[in-house]
């Protein structure tokens, strides 16, 4: 959510961020809503503090026996408290109006973002790695997959519907061993806590980290009202909900390996093929909370986290900055790692670092004592896949593929592996 006195103080600046996102300018919109807000809660208070001055009246008027002044004053108190519940309830309404607008309105870019509506517009910082050359045509993953007869869509289809995949074998093992190698290599040389969260959530946490109310058609909920997480960034974060850290635990950094439940309801039509975008996948994900002061630099620290496990694997990418009409709902600043895939011979995302500065954790009202002794701040979330699993298995059977069908194991891999090379049609 938005700082309501940073808007009334700044209306302009607000809605310069927002008309860099593309939206319409609404800082009047909002600070007209939030003072009729405030009129109300004025006004429920005046006729609390009515009905109590006269409610002692009342005692008065009947200790000296003046019957008629102690039922006129009744009749004043009642209509005090009948005015206060109507206020109340004018108060209710303006505060859910305001709440659900401000609900609605996505982070605000820093400075720095390049602005633009769309992808094209995206700003390239840095490439890693040559793609590597074969000598006959490389094919995609599903290709390899299917004449491995180790990656099965037709079963899944049949079993869940499309979007799915069953992986067998030797390529089943190598997910594991990928998620395995990323959790280690986070926990052991990145300093993230492994965290094993729910997989399950209630509404509320949900809309901590801004999926809810505004993707609520891109989620998977439950008969009981819980949600599938599509990301473990859901469970990590609000990890600090409702709470009150000391700065000298932060910053707090953690990881974990979950499957991610995602509707793709706005997917129809794009990469319907294969395991780019299916509804179920496993990730990697990153999170850190941060104070204001080191959560830029924080961003830098994560982003080179996620890219150290492209470069053990070997695997050529590159760094994206998103522009402001490319990045996501929570988002301040985005890097993208998009990885080169040799079967559609272009680079593809496996990895969104971001910083979110306060937005989330206005949201989950999660705050920090500074050292100093200065009030309670609201600390910075920032969140990146370390990464999609999926995608890096997509890129390893890519750019480890063989003339004759086989992929070579990347070498970091292999003690995963029982130090197997190569997975072949016997996987």
């Amino acid at each position: 959510m938005h700082d309501i006195r940073w808007i009334r103080d700044n209306p302009e600046a607000f809605d310069r961020g927002l008309m860099r996102r593309g939206l319409e300018p609404q800082a009047q919109q909002i600070i007209a809503l939030d003072e009729k807000r405030r009129k109300f809660v004025r006004l429920t208070q005046e006729a609390q503090t009515e009905a109590n001055a006269t409610s002692k009246l009342i005692g008065a008027a009947m200790a000296r026996g003046d019957q008629e002044e102690a039922t006129r004053l009744k009749a004043v108190v009642a209509e005090a408290k009948a005015s206060k519940q109507s206020h109340e309830e004018e108060e209710r309404r303006a505060t859910a109006a305001l709440n659900e607008l401000l609900s609605s309105i996505p982070n605000l870019p820093l400075d720095e973002v390049p602005d633009g509506p769309d992808a094209d517009n995206n700003r390239e910082i840095r490439r890693h790695g040559e793609p590597p050359r074969f000598d006959f045509a490389p094919k995609q993953h599903f290709e390899l997959g299917e004449a491995l007869r180790l990656m099965d869509f037709e079963t899944a289809a049949k079993l869940s519907g499309a979007r799915f995949v069953i992986l067998k074998g030797k390529l089943a093992r190598l997910e594991r061993a990928l998620g395995q190698f990323m959790l280690d290599l986070q926990t052991r040389e990145h300093g993230y806590q492994e965290v094993n969260p729910p997989f399950l959530v209630r509404e509320q946490t949900m809309y901590g980290t801004g999926q809810l109310p505004k993707f609520r058609d891109d989620q998977f909920q439950t008969t009981d009202g819980r949600w599938l997480i599509p990301t473990a960034e859901v469970s990590l974060t609000n990890l600090v909900r409702d709470s009150i850290l000391e700065e000298a635990i932060l910053p707090i950094r953690v990881t974990a390996l979950t499957p991610c439940f995602r509707a793709e309801a706005g997917a129809a039509g794009k990469d319907t093929r294969g395991m780019i975008r299916t509804h179920q996948f496993n990730k990697v994900e990153l999170v850190s909370i941060t104070t204001p002061e080191t959560s830029r630099d924080e961003l830098e620290r994560m982003t080179a986290a996620a890219e150290e496990v492209l470069k053990r694997l070997a695997l050529p990418y590159r760094v994206v900055q998103l522009c402001t009409g490319d990045m996501g709902f929570g988002a301040r600043m985005t890097y993208d790692l998009e990885v080169w895939l040799p079967g559609q011979g272009a680079y593809r995302e496996i990895s969104s670092c971001s910083v979110c500065g306060d937005f989330q954790a206005r949201r989950m009202e999660a705050r920090y004592r500074p050292r100093a002794g200065a009030g309670l701040r609201y600390v910075h979330t920032l969140n990146g896949s370390g990464l999609a699993v999926g995608r890096t298995l997509i890129a390893v059977l890519e750019n480890y593929q063989r003339a004759d069908g086989t992929i070579l194991i990347p070498g970091v891999l292999r003690p995963y592996m029982d130090d197997s090379e190569i997975i072949g049609p016997d996987g």
